[in-house]
Parts: C-alpha cells; structure tokens; sequence
C-alpha cells in the first residue's frame, strides 16, 4: 500500500472502537448478545437453501427413480437442470438491490423466503420435466432477494467484535444445506422409497428453511445503518443501544458506532458520491473494490469446485465407485467435513486475517488439484484401485482448502469492503457474476469431463496458479476494523479522517483497552 497506506492504518489504530469496548462483554454472558446473535443464525440459513440444492442436484443424479421420472436427462439436460436455478437468479438481480434499500433488509429476506416457500412446493409436485425446471427457476429467483439482504442486515446488526467471524460463517452454511440434504435422505431412507417420494420427499425439506424465515424474519431487528439511510435515527440509535449496550444510548461503543454510521454516509453522499451503479466505477477506490469483487466471485466457482458441488457423482463414476449408497455417504461425508473446516475458519478469521486464508486456501487447491489430476490419470490409463481411492483422499484434501477462504471469506469480504450506499448493489454484482460463472461450469463440466476425463483437471489446475497470483497482488488486509473503517480503507486518508475521527470527536471517549484485546474478543 506504499507510505500513504501506512499512515491511513495508523489513523485507523488510534482511534480504534477497540478503545471502547468492554473486554468482559462476550456473547455467551449477555442475554441481548445472546438474542441478538440468534436473529443472526436465522439469516444464516438463508445460506443453507443453495447448499441443500447442490447436494441434492448431487443426490439425484444419484437416483435411479428420478432418472426414471424425468427420463433419463441427457449431459445436456443436466447443464440446464443445474443451471436454470442460476437463470432465476439473474431475472432476479435487476430488482434485489433496490428492494434491499428500499423497503429494508428483513422485509426482503422475507419476500425472497416466501417465493422460495412456493417453488419448493412446486418443485415437491412436479408431473413433468418443465415443472421441475420451472420450480427450480422460481428458487433462484427468490433466492436472489433474500442472498442479497440477508447477509447485508447481519454485518450490519453485529456486535463488533463478532461482524467479522459472523458474517464470515454466512457463506460457510452453504455446508449446513447440504448436510441437512443427505441427512433427508439417510434419516428417512428416502433413496430407498420405490416411488417418486423418493425425490419428492428431500424437494419438500427444501422449503423448511425459507418457511422458518416467512413466519419469524419479520420480528428482527432492521439495519441500523439502513434506518439511519432512512432518517430514523432514533430508532437506529435505540437498535444499536438495545443489543450492543443493554439498552444505553449513551453508552461510548454506541455513540461511536452511531456516529461513525452517519459520518460515513454523510461521506458518501458529499464527497464520494456512492450513490447508483455508475458509482461502481467512479472513483479509483470503487474500481479497486470491484476488481476484488468480480474476481473473488469468479474465483469461487471456478476453482474446480465445481465438479464436486454438482457433478460428484460422475466423478466418482469414472473413478469405479458406481453404488448410489456409496455415493451418497462420500457426499455426505464430505460435506461434513467441508462444514468443520469453513467453521473453524469463520472462527480464525480475524486472527489469522483475510489476505493469509486466501492465499492459503488458492496455494493448497493447486497443490491438491494437481495431485487428483495425477491420481486420476493413473487409474484411467492402469485402472488401479488404489488410484481412484487416492483421487477421494485428495477431494477431500481440495475441499479443506476451499473451504479455509472462499466458504467464509467471498461474501464477508465483499460486503464489508463497500461503503453503505453502494453495499446492496455490490453485493449484487458478486452474486450476478457468481451466477454467470455457476451457469457456464453447469453446461461445461458434464460435457467436458465426459470427452476430456482426468486432462480437464489440468485446465483447472493453470487456473487455480492464476488465482494464487491474482491474490497476492490485489488482496487487501482488513482484519480487527469497524465495517466504516474496513469501507474507508480504499479512499484513502480524507475518508479517514472525516468519519472515525467525527465519530471519536462526538461519540468515543478512550481507556486502557487495546487492539489486541478486541482480537481476544473476536476469537471468543
């Protein structure tokens, strides 16, 4: 970051919230933290509807009774079963952001969930190819409203020793969908049904999620940061008093807080003019946001990951591990072990730090590709056994490094990097390019993993090195700072200035406190 960078981390360490912040308030001992923290684990879930879909795009392929319902779908009737959830989710995207400013975060949870309620219904019911297809375009679509609010409202809610490693666990639920999928199908031996309860039964708990979220969302509190947007201010500062400070408005971490928040959006309505998409690309902070942005979303489908998200079970087709049973216990397991790894990340991050896990995580996914790709190709061309069982050692070994960055980091990341009013329609850009990448691997994978075999492994193993090289030159620290302060980080020292300097002159008085002991906190 050069001199210049030096003095705005400096900046930011001296008037640290860390100097505010009671040691001895931790989430476990505060009955507001602890109810707080349970609104939060509700918007979690929304994560977990796109994990429970993947694995079980996974598990019905699987299946011979939904093959035999749907006739058998050709590679390229897979490409648009997988992919035309991605086509809902791009109808969706135009709309989500404005929805997401405009009516608040929790009422566009809600709309997403209700949507999503009706199409896992749809889907349970499907008579015909088209209605399957049809349902899973409407979970896409609302999907789409919910995956833009919900993990905006939970950086935003967060207490401040626990934004980070909260928001960081949203992506990770992806694992708790897809475990809660094979655990449908293991738990009620649904594959076992001689009937099409064998698929219709884990397409009904799709919905259980978005039907806990429809009839409880709507009690959350809203954003803080939205309310202040809104003029509510008293109502922002009676939120933020409530569940960060037991109900003192004039406790010193609240009147920080409240007045960092109205100092940023002032900075952003003033003197950054975040205001629109054209402001994406405005200024050279936003265009460095967005360069990080767009990259990291493509990165965290195209990293190989791919073929073990929707197309495990031709993998291990190819590997001579045939048996659903198998299949599906090697999924399950997987996924499992996939959800420890990314929680204990979520639990790391602020200790370990953003840049490290990410490097970390695209140096080892090379080296564990690398190795699949040549365990891959020993039993394709000697058809040796212990080959294909070093080819599931290795999947494993890949998935816990994708699972140390890109299962927590890619949307924490994102959404904290950018300033209030640019943050829905950030967010949204990640998850419309998301969506671009998932929709092309959808089509792709099957077909080139049917003509080239274990050589397509190579593609993605020269990718996953350019990823690593990207990473290193653009990745930008942001550990242990206020969501203000992480959003200011990329406009430099005048951004700084006016709103953690505005909110220390107005709001924070300083004690003894350290910046290590916020990290302490943070690792609670």
């Amino acid at each position: 970051m050069g001199a210049g960078g030096a003095t705005v981390t400096a900046t930011v360490q001296e008037t640290s919230l860390a100097h505010l912040i009671d040691p001895k308030r931790t989430w476990y001992n505060n009955r507001r933290l602890i109810a707080l923290n349970a609104w939060i684990v509700l918007l979690l879930i929304t994560s977990s509807t796109t994990g429970y879909d993947g694995s079980m795009m996974n598990g019905l392929q699987s299946l011979p009774q939904w093959e035999s319902s749907f006739h058998n779908p050709s590679n390229g009737e897979l490409g648009l079963l997988n992919a035309i959830q991605n086509i809902g989710a791009l109808a969706g995207y135009p709309f989500a952001p404005y929805l997401s400013d405009g009516i608040g975060r929790r009422r566009a949870v809600w709309f997403g969930a209700a949507i999503m309620c009706i199409a896992a219904a749809v889907q349970t019911a499907s008579q015909s190819v088209g209605m399957f297809i049809g349902a899973r375009f409407l979970i896409g679509f609302g999907n789409t409203f919910a995956a833009n609010a919900a993990p905006l409202l939970i950086t935003e809610l967060s207490y401040p020793t626990y934004r980070a490693p909260l928001t960081s666990l949203y992506n990770s639920f992806w694992y708790s969908g897809a475990i809660m999928h094979v655990a449908a199908w293991t738990t009620f031996g649904s594959f076992r049904i001689n009937n099409t309860w064998a698929w219709r039964l884990p397409s009904l708990l799709q919905g259980l999620p978005s039907i806990i979220q429809v009839v409880l969302v709507l009690f959350a509190p809203e954003s803080p940061r939205w309310l202040v947007n809104k003029g509510r201010e008293a109502e922002a500062l009676k939120t933020l008093a409530y569940y960060h400070a037991d109900g003192n408005e004039q406790d010193p971490v609240v009147q920080f807080e409240f007045n960092e928040i109205k100092a940023a959006l002032e900075f952003d309505r003033t003197v950054a003019s975040n205001i629109g998409w054209k402001s994406l690309i405005t200024t050279p902070g936003n265009r460095k946001r967005m360069r990080i942005i767009i990259a990291i979303a493509f990165f965290s489908q195209w990293s190989g990951n791919g073929l073990l998200s929707y197309y495990l079970s031709k993998v291990l087709n190819q590997i001579g591990i045939t048996d659903s049973s198998t299949q599906l216990l090697i999924n399950g397991v997987l996924q499992i072990w996939s959800f420890i790894l990314a929680l204990y990340a979520s639990y790391a991050v602020n200790r370990l730090g953003r840049r490290f896990l990410f490097l970390a995580s695209a140096g080892l996914m090379t080296l564990f590709y690398m190795a699949q790709a040549i365990c891959f190709s020993e039993y394709a061309k000697h058809g040796t056994a212990a080959a294909g069982h070093a080819v599931i050692a290795f999947i494993f070994l890949f998935s816990s490094a994708y699972a140390l960055a890109f299962s927590p980091l890619v949307i924490a990341y994102t959404v904290e990097i950018l300033p209030f009013n640019l943050r829905a329609k950030g967010l949204c850009m990640f998850n419309f390019v998301v969506s671009l990448a998932l929709i092309f691997n959808q089509y792709v994978n099957p077909i080139a993993l049917g003509a080239l075999g274990w050589k397509y492994y190579l593609v993605y193993v020269c990718w996953l090195a350019f990823e690593f090289i990207f990473l290193w030159f653009f990745i930008v620290e942001t550990k242990n700072r206020t969501l203000e302060e992480t959003a200011a980080l990329f406009d430099g020292e005048e951004a700084i200035d006016r709103i953690t300097h505005k909110a220390v002159a107005q709001g924070g008085r300083e004690d003894d406190l350290t910046e290590k002991q916020l990290v302490g906190q943070a690792d609670v």
